[in-house]
């Protein structure tokens, strides 16, 4: 790993995180013409990017019902009892999310308020490819249930050889899933953005894959909504003198394995604890199934060694990670100071990995250092707001002159003339015009029923004009 020392009165930088930012352009092209032709044939098309990019198509993209459920007869009875314990306990931390329709009413009748309806279908996207993601199908799919989202359905790759995944489909049984496609990458993501004769078009899409999915996302989003598009996965381990070298290294390497292109940032005001950790990284990763892939990912991985805490706890928001590990004395009390992450695990016994698959939070979380600005994946993702508004001739009366006079500011006659015309309704004490003519006369004074005084005119020093 990599390592920056601060002194003094220094702070990290963005430069020294040397992120790789936006989605290299030779992929966002290949991914748009991908979706360009699946947009154009349909199930022929995505049929030639199956063959081609997965070397594995079925006859019919529908996986049938008791497939997908009969693979809870094939998984191995302690898989399907924790399985169905994360289910129970995602669902219940996201009951806790949903949000319900509300209304106020003024003093003068006037009823504002939002109205809260689930999207009204979502496809779940599920990679196939280096690993198997079951915890994936719960994360996704659970907020939309909860959400009361009526049509849920899942696209997944199949493998070389034609099959999918027990794991995935046993999940996929548990969670709800109404509909399962075996089809992946970024034809997946153009047929259930506009859909094809056989895959039915979605109003929004979820879920992670690699990187031509995640353009294929960006390409669609504004079509259909899509959750984020979302980068490789990384942690960031705040730690003191107090932390455990052999768990914090246990820690970095559990985000490592995902993918070599994740990050792991370990951030500490201890320097002696960077030794130990880096020892039994050594003493670890030469044991690991995934040592390849964990080994690629340390490389480029970045310790942080700060003169004081406050400095580690200002990377840290300025990492504004995907996972934040908080492994200090009396953690808790660092919390109200993290602004920026995605996830934030407090004390040495929340391993990331429990918040992976049973804590209950999701576990689709902003990346890349997007936890600034997005939020972990949740039920309001499945819902939309509609705002209510409903007048009386009370408060028409109280906003109807306000109105008129910031439109006619902003130089819109017509805003200001559909309420003055109500206006001149309850003048006349009248719920119709009895004369459409005489109504119209003089409509640039029903509007803007007096000038507003010229604004003054605000100078910049040193303006220059052509």
């Amino acid at each position: 790993m990599r390592t920056v020392t601060l002194t003094g009165s220094q702070r990290l930088q963005q430069s020294d995180l040397e992120r790789q930012g936006a989605l290299p352009r030779e992929v966002m092209e290949s991914a748009e013409k991908i979706v360009d032709a699946v947009r154009e044939g349909g199930d022929e098309a995505v049929r030639g990017f199956c063959l081609k990019f997965d070397g594995a198509c079925p006859d019919s993209f529908r996986v049938p019902d008791e497939v997908v459920k009969g693979a809870l007869d094939m998984v191995d009875p302690e898989f399907l009892s924790s399985l169905k314990k994360a289910y129970a306990q995602i669902r219940d931390f996201h009951e806790r999310e949903r949000e319900q329709s509300w209304f106020t009413t003024r003093e003068d009748g006037t009823i504002l308020g939002v109205k809260v309806t689930p999207v009204p279908s979502v496809a779940v996207y599920v990679p196939g490819g280096r690993a198997q993601y079951p915890s994936t199908v719960l994360m996704d799919t659970v907020p939309a249930k909860v959400a009361g989202v009526p049509r849920v359905i899942m696209v997944t790759p199949p493998q070389r050889d034609g099959s999918l995944s027990a794991y995935t489909l046993a999940a996929a049984a548990v969670a709800g899933v109404d509909e399962v496609y075996a089809v992946g990458g970024a034809q997946a993501i153009g047929a259930v953005a506009y859909g094809t004769e056989s895959i039915p078009k979605v109003s929004k899409i979820v879920g992670p894959g690699n990187a031509y999915v995640a353009a294929a996302k960006r390409y669609v989003s504004g079509d259909v909504g899509i959750d984020m598009v979302a980068g490789p996965s990384e942690v960031c381990v705040l730690a003191d003198a107090t932390a455990d070298p052999v768990v914090v290294a246990a820690d970095l390497m559990a985000q490592a394995e995902h993918d070599p292109l994740a990050t792991c940032y370990l951030v500490t005001d201890a320097p002696d604890l960077v030794e130990g950790v880096n020892a039994a990284v050594e003493s670890l990763v030469a044991q690991s199934p995934r040592e390849e892939i964990t080994r690629a990912s340390l490389e480029h991985g970045l310790v942080v060694s700060c003169p004081s805490l406050d400095a580690a706890v200002d990377a840290v928001n300025l990492i504004a990670p995907e996972h934040l590990e908080l492994h200090c004395d009396k953690a808790f009390d660092l919390l109200g100071r993290i602004q920026n992450a995605g996830a934030i695990f407090v004390g040495p016994w929340s391993s990331e990995p429990l918040g992976d698959y049973v804590a209950g939070p999701n576990h689709t979380l902003p990346t890349g250092g997007t936890a600034v600005f997005s939020n972990p994946l949740g039920v309001y993702d499945f819902q939309k707001r509609s705002s209510v508004i409903s007048y009386t001739p009370e408060g028409l009366k109280a906003d109807g002159p306000a109105v008129q006079a910031l439109a006619q500011a902003e130089g819109l006659w017509a805003h200001a003339l559909s309420v003055g015309m109500r206006r001149k309704l309850l003048a006349e004490q009248t719920e119709r015009f009895a004369d459409v003519s005489a109504a119209c006369q003089d409509a640039m004074a029903t509007a803007w029923p007096r000038k507003l005084d010229e604004p003054g005119v605000p100078n910049l020093k040193g303006g220059q004009s052509k």
